[in-house]
């Protein structure tokens, strides 16, 4: 007993000192781990949806259309009081701003002949521009007032904070289980939109709520991680996870694994690096993954395709010799 209770204190220093070195002794450390890896979890169990359906850039244009909004509310806000950079205004202007780039995308597709690639790209444009003269507007007007607002763009994931996290945590673990709720619906859309406009599916409402459900996640995580890493989160989880499976089901899991990992690995990383920006290290370590899939994937790597193809040739070569 004298030596295990002599060995626990060791083991516990040995456990903090291992934490420390891993950055995970720092308050403010754990809480960007924790919310980078919801963030994650989130964009690559969303993420695969986008991909499915062929949107894998809707994430880039939504997360543009957001920025008028963002600029609109802090004007708003400014001309009330001194309401301007408070975060849940912002967020619903984000959100607000968001929801209509989503209906002008749905209406272009809709209501006129114009590819649903060119409804993307105007969106992204239109807004984008119109985002940025806002903000410039905001900067004269508000002066130090506005400052911060460019975070919304180049994000500052090594300063989440608590208020950051739980908006993040309260957004994330819904839309995750939207996710898993709805898999088989998306799944039949994304696939089949005929099939499923014949089953009676409403493709208009379940456009709508996918859509939906990646705004949301794009508004919690744009004020902590930024534009460019948010269309990363979107992205790179969900095509890395292509290469290991063809269930929904399944490339689900492994593309919100992959977001969640990139998420965690980026911070600590981030953490102990001190002149590594959390964000570029996040899309880094995502990146990394998506080059590991790209060769090793079991369904569509580039070896498990060369292996098809020296296994198919084989066995044509053993049809003409029999």
């Amino acid at each position: 007993m004298t030596h295990i209770s002599l060995a626990v204190p060791e083991i516990g220093s040995s456990l903090l000192a291992a934490m420390g070195r891993l950055g995970l002794g720092d308050h403010n450390t754990r809480v960007v781990v924790f919310a980078s890896v919801l963030l994650g979890l989130a964009s690559g169990g969303v993420g695969v949806f986008t991909l499915l359906r062929r949107r894998a850039l809707i994430g880039d244009a939504l997360s543009h259309a957001m920025l008028p909004g963002i600029g609109v509310a802090f004007l708003i806000g400014s001309t009330f009081g001194d309401f301007g950079k408070n975060l849940l205004l912002l967020l619903t202007g984000a959100l607000a701003s968001g929801l209509l780039g989503v209906f002008t995308i749905l209406g272009i597709r809709r209501w006129s002949r114009t590819q649903e690639d060119a409804a993307l790209g105007i969106v992204l444009s239109v807004f984008f521009g119109l985002g940025l003269v806002l903000l410039g507007l905001v900067q004269q007007i508000g002066g130090g007032h506005a400052a911060g607002l460019e975070s919304f763009i180049y994000g500052k994931t090594a300063s989440i904070t608590i208020r950051d996290a739980f908006w993040i945590a309260a957004i994330s673990v819904p839309a995750l289980a939207l996710v898993l709720v709805l898999m088989k619906e998306w799944s039949l859309v994304c696939f089949d939109e005929v099939q499923a406009r014949v089953g009676g599916l409403p493709i208009g409402m379940v456009d709508v709520v996918m859509m939906g459900a990646v705004v949301a996640v794009l508004v919690v995580g744009l004020q902590a991680v930024g534009v460019i890493l948010m269309i990363a989160l979107l992205v790179i989880p969900a095509a890395a996870a292509r290469f290991w499976t063809q269930r929904v089901s399944t490339m689900v899991l492994i593309s919100a694994l992959i977001g969640g990992l990139s998420g965690m690995v980026g911070s600590l990383v981030s953490a102990v690096a001190e002149d590594w920006p959390s964000g570029a290290t996040i899309v880094l370590v995502a990146a990394s993954i998506f080059g590991f899939s790209l060769f090793a994937g079991t369904r569509r790597g580039l070896f498990a395709r060369y292996r098809e193809r020296q296994s198919a040739r084989r066995q044509a070569i053993g049809e003409v010799n029999a």
